[in-house]
C-alpha cells in the first residue's frame, strides 16, 4: 500500500466493502479513528462469505451482509 498521505479514508460508518472483514482487498487502519485507509475507491477486493460471496468487489461498494473488519474495532469502539 502506498504511503498514508497518498491514501483516501472512508468512513466505517458508511459500511461499505472496504471497512468490512468480509472484503479482502488492500487497506489499513485510516489516519483518523474510525476510517479505513484504501488507495482509490475504485479498488477491487474478493468478498468471502458475504452477500457476493466469491465477487471481486470495490472498495465503495456495500451489501447488508456488512461486518466490522476487526483492525478497526479498537478505533470504532472509542469514537
Amino acid at each position: 500500500m502506498q504511503s498514508r498521505q497518498d491514501v483516501l479514508n472512508q468512513a466505517v460508518e458508511r459500511k461499505r466493502c472496504a471497512s468490512c472483514e468480509r472484503w479482502q482487498g488492500e487497506r489499513m487502519p485510516g489516519s483518523e479513528p474510525g476510517t479505513v485507509a484504501i488507495t482509490a475507491e475504485t479498488d477491487t477486493g474478493l468478498c468471502i462469505g458475504g452477500g457476493w460471496d466469491g465477487s471481486e468487489r470495490r472498495a465503495r461498494s456495500a451489501c447488508g451482509h456488512w461486518r466490522l473488519w476487526p483492525p478497526l474495532a479498537p478505533a470504532v469502539s472509542s469514537c
